[in-house]
């Protein structure tokens, strides 16, 4: 098999590859435009449609296709997707790409089909491997692809001029919708790892909780917030479904045993990603009643939640579906920590600062991506183009 055969061998090789690669290339632009070093960004939208639409489906999209089209098959026992088909999707989520960058020369209606076609694709091949053996808490994934692409649609629907269109709306939903995938998938594994790691190191006491009651509240509490938002619901019905949907998943993590992870940072990744993202929806509550900057809100749950979860997730199962030890690599270790600082350096300049200080903090903060991403890619880059090692026979199965 060659190198670029294998990369279409499995869901994450190319996806995850491909997130890594976009979340540079594209914060980098979205920094130069900051910067005035570009003064007209060629997408017929506004550049800052374009950037935060890119991060929430073109980034966030990638991280979910290389996740679910490995975790899928080994939910249900089933074969992965054959490689014509990995092939498929790929080039449908790169048209769309690049048919949002080069939107100022094609049809609205050419960008909306290249864009909005990849999710049904993505869907229905998932759907075909899980309703082999169907099992509600997987089926709810289901569901939770149809929200994100109908918030996709949204910001379509407003840039072909067609009722019921609303770009910024769709957006956020679309932001909110992957932070709820958050709640649900890192509840999951966040507790699981963790748990496992400590059995392994021969501890029987103490184990992370996880109350079925609580974790069905902020599960719908989170899916609740993301239909609150794509009805668009008052404030007053948003926000406080939003402060419950994060509080309830801080209160989960708090059962977790996170301070026992602090030497193992391919644990503590997990739960402080998963904080942040409690956290952002939390903020986001509370701005939607008035307290604080919805927009630094937005970006605690952007960076620190979603940017923080991908990379700790990606990381993982590149390593553990590799054959390679579930031990992060220094430089990924170092871009755990990059993308939590990224986080604080955007909201204290959208709180604290304006003119050029802002303008400072907000290219610090897209350094500090670029520079966790790229150490990501560097590190990982011989996982996926090379061929899978023996299992190690270390840590816990992944992901």
């Amino acid at each position: 098999m060659t190198p670029l055969s294998r990369l279409f061998s499995e869901g994450f090789r190319v996806f995850f590859l491909s997130a890594g690669l976009f979340a540079i290339l594209s914060i980098a632009l979205w920094g130069a435009w900051i910067a005035g070093l570009w003064p007209d960004l060629p997408p017929a939208i506004a550049p800052q449609h374009w950037h935060a639409h890119e991060m929430v489906f073109g980034f966030g999209a990638a991280a979910l296709a290389g996740f679910f089209l490995t975790a899928v098959p080994n939910w249900t026992g089933g074969a992965g997707a054959p490689q014509r088909f990995i092939a498929a999707v790929w080039a449908l989520w790169l048209a769309g790409r690049v048919a949002l960058w080069a939107s100022g020369l094609l049809p609205v209606w050419a960008v909306a089909l290249a864009d909005l076609s990849f999710g049904p694709v993505l869907a229905l091949q998932i759907a075909a491997v899980l309703l082999r053996r169907p099992k509600a808490p997987q089926l709810i994934f289901l569901l939770m692809l149809a929200l994100f692409w109908g918030a996709n649609l949204l910001c379509h629907l407003e840039w072909m001029g067609l009722p019921g269109g609303d770009a910024a709306l769709g957006i956020r939903a679309g932001l909110i919708g992957l932070a709820a995938m958050i709640v649900i998938l890192g509840g999951r594994v966040t507790p699981g790892f963790t748990r496992n790691a400590m059995v392994a190191a021969g501890r029987e006491q103490g184990l992370p909780r996880t109350p079925a009651p609580l974790a069905a509240l902020s599960i719908a509490a989170a899916i609740g917030t993301v239909i609150a938002t794509l009805a668009d619901l008052p404030a007053q019905i948003t926000g406080p479904v939003a402060l419950l949907a994060g509080g309830a998943a801080l209160l989960r993590l708090s059962l977790w045993q996170g301070l026992w992870t602090r030497s193992r940072p391919i644990l503590w990744t997990l739960h402080l990603a998963y904080g942040c993202n409690a956290l952002g929806l939390v903020l986001i509550g509370l701005a939607a009643l008035g307290q604080g900057s919805e927009l630094a809100a937005l970006h605690v749950l952007s960076i620190g939640g979603i940017g923080g979860m991908t990379l700790a997730i990606m990381s993982r199962a590149s390593l553990g579906h590799t054959g390679r030890p579930l031990l992060a690599p220094k430089p990924v270790v170092l871009a755990y920590l990059m993308l939590p600082l990224a986080m604080l350096a955007r909201w204290f300049g959208l709180l604290a600062l304006d003119g050029g200080g802002a303008t400072a903090a907000a290219l610090l903060a897209a350094l500090l991506w670029c520079l966790a991403f790229g150490l990501f890619v560097q590190a990982l880059w011989p996982a996926w183009w090379q061929p899978r090692l023996p299992r190690a026979a270390v840590g816990q199965p992944p992901a």
